[in-house]
């Protein structure tokens, strides 16, 4: 039975993150599923022999691998101990598996491990999500594109054809025009089609930074107010996200974002130059609308913590270039349209996995050296956003300067990659005010995404993992 389902199962990580790879307490789980324990068991047995056998006397291989160690069930290492093949979903978060998370389990069987990057279904996202766009598409290189993505490269002749430039532009615009009236409807917030619609929709996580992004808008913000001579291209900076139930500091970020929102969007005095939106319950039907009208795509994650990513490649299909941290899928989007056709800010992933693991970075070196930076993070404590409550985010404030817990303040670097994210934003904007450039840049995205669908995901899987036969199934007459 054992040579059967390790024959049979295949594990797909979908996360670097240790606190979502599953360890369950022993006590809980035999008590639980005490015949599922048992076998569990034998399983461990099984398998710390093995790692005895090629690692002998060496206990700390075993403490590293074993199901069953410090009274907690592994379910990862079961996972991998139950599998043929294991595979992670991009480029990168497959190479930082093989070298740091699971390095153990592919130092002893290397041929188990291999890549498998994400995709994304155009005729969800493109055919049904924009349907302006895709009969554009479809007017220029015919509908091959549907069910084979690598036909959309076909596009790249028009980048610089201005009349298709317009066109393509002309097409966001009305997007933008539907998004909207989508924001009114449902925020009763005006934003200007005409303004940068710099987007940011995903799971609401630390890692994804979206602390980064609202610190920024403040610090915006800051400057309209207090700088006269500032100016800056109108800005609409649209959020949309959910927190697991029991993330309370998930939550407080939503909160900072619609408190600021709450000051920024009724400040007459900056003129609509700033305004902040977080759609509620975000969701496919909602992000269709999102995808198909986003100028920007913010993919700002701590590099080495986002596994891949799929938002980025909904994006990058609907015409948005990448403002975003070598992380995750981005790697490969940048490899296909060109660093010079995305906006890459930030430490890289062995930086942010050098300073894990060697220590030498201190947030309030820069909080105390940085006017800026210590203006925002102090805003989170003096009730500029929160009515006079000057704790309403001390939580927030403590993650980036205070130690709590045993956990290290700003794990997720935000302080550090602050000034190198601004600098970003700056040449989103100069790229912008560019009208010819930006729409090549936009036009190029989506020409260079046809590695990006799940069917060539799929077929991978069919090919390598899986091992699976075509069948053709005939239309009924």
């Amino acid at each position: 039975a054992w040579d059967i389902t390790t024959r049979t199962c295949a594990y797909t990580n979908h996360t670097i993150m240790a606190e979502a790879l599953e360890k369950w307490p022993i006590e809980l789980f035999s008590r639980l599923l005490p015949r599922i324990y048992q076998i569990v068991e034998e399983i461990n047995r099984r398998f710390v022999l093995k790692i005895q056998e090629m690692y002998p006397g060496n206990q700390d291989k075993v403490k590293n691998m074993a199901v069953l160690y410090d009274g907690q069930v592994k379910m990862a290492h079961l996972a991998i101990a139950g599998s043929y093949s294991v595979n992670g979903v991009a480029a990168l978060h497959t190479k930082i598996l093989e070298e740091r998370e699971l390095k153990d389990f592919y130092e002893m069987r290397p041929e188990q491990f291999n890549n498998k990057t994400n995709g994304i279904t155009q005729r969800r996202f493109l055919l049904h999500a924009n349907p302006l766009l895709a009969n554009w598409i479809t007017d220029k290189i015919g509908d091959e594109w549907i069910t084979n993505l690598s036909h959309l490269k076909k596009l790249k002749v028009y980048v610089n054809d201005e009349k298709c430039q317009h066109e393509f532009m002309n097409i966001k615009y009305q997007n933008k025009i539907r998004l909207a009236k989508y924001i009114k409807e449902h925020n009763n917030v005006d934003v200007d089609p005409r303004s940068i619609f710099d987007v940011q929709v995903k799971r609401l996580h630390e890692y994804k930074r979206q602390l980064l992004n609202i610190l920024h808008v403040m610090h915006l913000y800051n400057r309209l107010k207090t700088e006269p001579e500032f100016d800056m291209y109108p800005r609409t900076f649209i959020f949309g996200a959910k927190a697991s139930a029991g993330y309370k500091r998930a939550k407080l970020i939503i909160k900072l974002i619609n408190s600021v929102a709450d000051v920024v969007n009724n400040d007459a005095s900056i003129e609509g130059k700033i305004k902040v939106v977080f759609i509620e319950n975000y969701r496919v039907s909602n992000a269709e609308i999102i995808f198909a009208a986003a100028d920007v795509s913010e993919q700002i994650s701590t590099a080495s913590r986002e596994a891949s990513g799929t938002g980025n490649m909904k994006f990058m299909l609907n015409g948005a270039p990448t403002l975003g941290t070598m992380d995750g899928a981005n790697v490969e989007i940048v490899e296909e349209v060109g660093i010079e056709n995305a906006f890459i800010f930030g430490l890289s992933s062995d930086e942010v996995i050098n300073y894990e693991n060697n220590g030498g970075y201190n947030p309030q070196e820069i909080y105390f050296n940085d006017w800026d930076i210590k203006r925002v993070v102090d805003q989170l404590m003096d009730g500029t956003y929160s009515h006079g409550d000057h704790e309403m985010f001390r939580d927030l404030y403590n993650s980036l300067l205070n130690t709590q817990g045993g956990d290290r303040p700003d794990r997720y670097f935000i302080l550090k990659d602050f000034r190198s994210y601004a600098e970003a934003q700056k040449k989103v904007e100069e790229a912008y005010k560019d009208p010819d450039r930006w729409a090549k840049m936009a036009l190029l995205n989506t020409a260079s995404c046809g590695k990006f669908t799940s069917d060539r995901t799929i077929q991978e899987y069919v090919d390598n993992i899986w091992k699976l036969d075509y069948v053709t199934v005939k239309p009924e007459a």
